[in-house]
């Protein structure tokens, strides 16, 4: 399906598509206002297979650039503030031709030069193909350029759905945030823009808005949970909450669907790689998950996922292959198997050898998030001369408890629920948070340490 197609549907629907610091944008608002910025491009200079950076989150006049350039055929390469620091960096890596910025209403157009034009991208041009770029840098830090053809990706909408109010908590950069974006308007649904995503925040736009559906993180549910915002709020509308880009600690998925059992909870799976997969959960207070649908085939091989799919990237422009000879994604993840279930039991890159034990950190951060007067918990492995590694864990806790004693306390709380080389040996405390901006635990050695 191409752009034009996608767009063209948005006729079908007298209603608002998006909502966005109180205001409603409808349908035909959209279809003219992508009308109206392809006529702008033009002047501006910016013709088909350009490679245009959009800086910008969720706005009605970023999503309308968006679909602008994908129906000029451009190269999309979105960027929030979250990653403006690095900008310069990811230019030189894509090779920016113009840079769009918004104030409000208004966007500026800033034109670029950079010698380097790669294969990929030279081949979406000659197949006048619209692309996406996403910069995935992951819990570690280090930033790859993610190419897709865009085509693929819209074609996974191709089947209508559900029409539903959705909020927008995952970022314009994001893999998880576009399938939202596409999802939504494909369906004429309605898309409601977080101002900010702070617990009240969230809390008070799924009130006002009477929002169904809201895609999070686990980070961001067990912060809600601690904050206790959700007691301010009326949240009778919410259906569904969607989970995922790191894994559940068990104890917040339990706890949460105690106080909400009437909404579903529903574990995601994706990539930047990849783009989200159809996904179903054993239930709401399960991390067994189905994954697949159409596009997608999925096998594991030594413990470790690998995906084929029909939306899966071109490719990286800075990094080797991860694709198998026959084109099979191995994504890194380790699975349990449970008939027709998967059980994530984190990144292979993320797990500690322990004298030749395999520890996943949130086995062990599940364990200790349910002990009293934790609020968050950080697990690593650190290098030890005699094991190889160590399990170290950062904490947050509570006021008034005492670190000397509650360390000695942690240790007693372990052993009877893990086995010996799984409790932490290094136990420090913290009081920073342990996420970023997307909501997601960084488990790089510059925040550890």
């Amino acid at each position: 399906m191409n752009a034009q197609a996608f767009i063209q549907r948005f006729q079908q629907f007298d209603k608002a598509a998006i909502v966005s610091h109180g205001e409603y944008f409808s349908y035909a608002w959209l279809s003219k206002k992508i009308a109206e910025y392809e006529k702008a491009l033009e002047l501006q200079g910016i013709l088909s297979g350009a490679i245009v950076q959009i800086n910008a989150d969720f706005s009605p006049y970023s999503v309308a650039m968006l679909f602008a350039l994908a129906n000029k055929n451009c190269i999309v390469v979105p960027m929030t503030k979250v990653v403006l620091a690095k900008q310069r960096e990811y230019q030189q890596i894509v090779g920016i031709e113009h840079v769009i910025s918004f104030n409000e209403k208004q966007f500026t157009v800033e034109d670029l030069q950079y010698a380097q034009q790669h294969d990929l991208l030279m081949g979406l041009k000659k197949g006048n193909h619209p692309g996406l770029i996403i910069m995935s840098s992951g819990s570690s830090g280090t930033s790859k350029a993610v190419v897709h053809d865009l085509l693929p990706l819209l074609d996974k909408f191709e089947k209508p759905r559900h029409s539903k109010r959705i909020l927008t908590f995952l970022l314009f950069d994001h893999i998880g945030g576009i399938n939202t974006l596409f999802y939504t308007l494909y369906n004429g649904g309605c898309i409601i823009v977080a101002e900010n995503r702070t617990p009240d925040s969230i809390c008070y736009a799924i009130e006002q808005h009477r929002v169904q559906i809201l895609p999070t993180t686990p980070t961001f549910i067990n912060l809600l949970l601690l904050s206790q915002a959700y007691k301010k709020y009326d949240l009778s509308a919410l259906e569904l909450v969607t989970y995922g880009t790191e894994i559940m600690p068990e104890s917040v998925l339990q706890r949460f669907h105690q106080h909400f059992p009437e909404v579903r909870l529903q574990q995601t799976y994706g990539l930047s790689e990849l783009g989200i997969l159809r996904s179903k959960s054993k239930s709401s207070d399960s991390l067994l998950m189905k994954i697949g649908g159409e596009g997608f085939e999925i096998r594991v091989v030594d413990g470790l996922l690998e995906i084929k799919a029909k939306s899966a990237m071109l490719g990286y422009l800075n990094a080797p292959s991860p694709f198998t000879e026959d084109g099979w994604l191995k994504t890194g993840d380790a699975v349990e198997v449970e008939g027709e279930y998967l059980k994530i039991l984190g990144r292979k890159s993320e797990m500690i050898n322990v004298g030749g034990e395999k520890v996943y950190p949130a086995e062990i951060e599940n364990v200790l998030l349910e002990m009293n007067g934790v609020e968050d918990v950080l697990v690593v492995g650190e290098p030890n001369a005699i094991l190889g590694n160590i399990v170290k864990v950062k904490l947050r806790i509570k006021e008034g408890y005492d670190q000397k004693d509650f360390k000695i306390k942690l240790r007693i709380f372990c052993k009877d629920k893990l086995p010996a080389y799984k409790i932490p040996q290094k136990i420090e405390f913290a009081d920073h948070q342990f996420h970023g901006a997307r909501f997601k635990k960084m488990r790089n050695q510059s925040l550890v340490n």
